[in-house]
């Protein structure tokens, strides 16, 4: 009877999750399984495999690290800027912080080619900070269509990622830990430092590892300021589309694929550890 029973139970299983399994198989497991493969044929410009290519071709190396930079580096300073803001938001109460908080999560609905046209308003040739500098210095200052105005755009649509975390780890942290550091003695920089940082670690190093991923991946964003960055949406973009360089693509598409998931184990790894590590 109770054989019947687990058999029963494991096809309900099978028949809930193929589905799911179908999709997939369909829709990731045999592109990716293709363009595995198609990375491994010759690369048109060196007649080397292209994953090989990748490690030797100096182009390539600096698309790879240019885009690794500016991720790691919007993804520090998304953090930082903002879990102080959504510490604050989701500890204090004030006549406003609905909207406010509205506010600050809109960029959220916003797709990268808005974000992108928006930093050209602000750093374009006819943006506002040109029409300011053209008015007090007599020359335009921009910025939108470099590495600087991608860094903005970047930023720009990854802060909301983190504050809407960062105050959901907020509102469950034990405040009863903090009063006991408080009364123990501890100054507000121990309390944080020791208490409340460790307790939203793995928010924020799972919300790091998201902007990362997303920074690496972005293209809209990238593509509205312009298509000479060497980063590696857009050079996949360009093997793809203008060389008709298919290997590359696929190679380089791998290869993106294949570090943004192993910064996404890392972090489960971490925030695992960090949960499980003792007070």
């Amino acid at each position: 009877m109770l054989q019947q029973v687990n058999r029963r139970q494991r096809k309900l299983a099978l028949l809930t999750l193929a589905p799911a399994m179908a999709v997939f198989g369909a829709f990731w497991l045999l592109p990716f399984t293709r363009l595995v493969a198609m990375g491994t044929e010759l690369d048109r410009a060196s007649g080397m495999s292209a994953y090989f290519a990748i490690l030797t071709q100096r182009q390539y190396l600096i698309s790879l690290g240019t885009t690794l930079g500016i991720s790691l580096t919007v993804s520090a300073l998304a953090v930082l800027i903002a879990g102080v803001a959504g510490f604050f938001l989701a500890r204090h109460h004030f006549p406003g912080k609905a909207v406010l908080v509205a506010i600050l999560t809109f960029p959220l609905a916003f797709p990268g080619v808005v974000v992108g046209f928006l930093v050209i308003m602000l750093g374009g040739r006819q943006g506002a900070l040109a029409q300011f500098s053209m008015w007090l210095f007599d020359e335009r200052w921009m910025f939108a269509y470099s590495l600087t105005g991608l860094f903005v755009g970047y930023l720009y649509f990854s802060i909301p990622r983190v504050i809407t975390t960062v105050i959901a780890a907020c509102e469950t942290l034990d405040r009863s830990l903090e009063e006991a550091a408080r009364s123990l003695g501890a100054s507000p920089w121990r309390v944080t430092r020791d208490v409340i940082v460790p307790g939203i670690a793995p928010a924020l190093l799972s919300t790091a590892a998201i902007c990362f991923a997303t920074s690496m991946g972005a293209f809209g964003t990238a593509f509205t300021l312009g298509t000479r960055m060497s980063i590696m949406p857009l050079t996949i973009y360009g093997e793809f589309t203008n060389y008709a360089n298919f290997a590359m693509a696929a190679a380089l598409a791998v290869v993106l694929g294949v570090i943004t998931w192993l910064a996404l184990s890392l972090a489960r790894k971490l925030a695992g550890a960090s949960l499980g590590a003792p007070a």
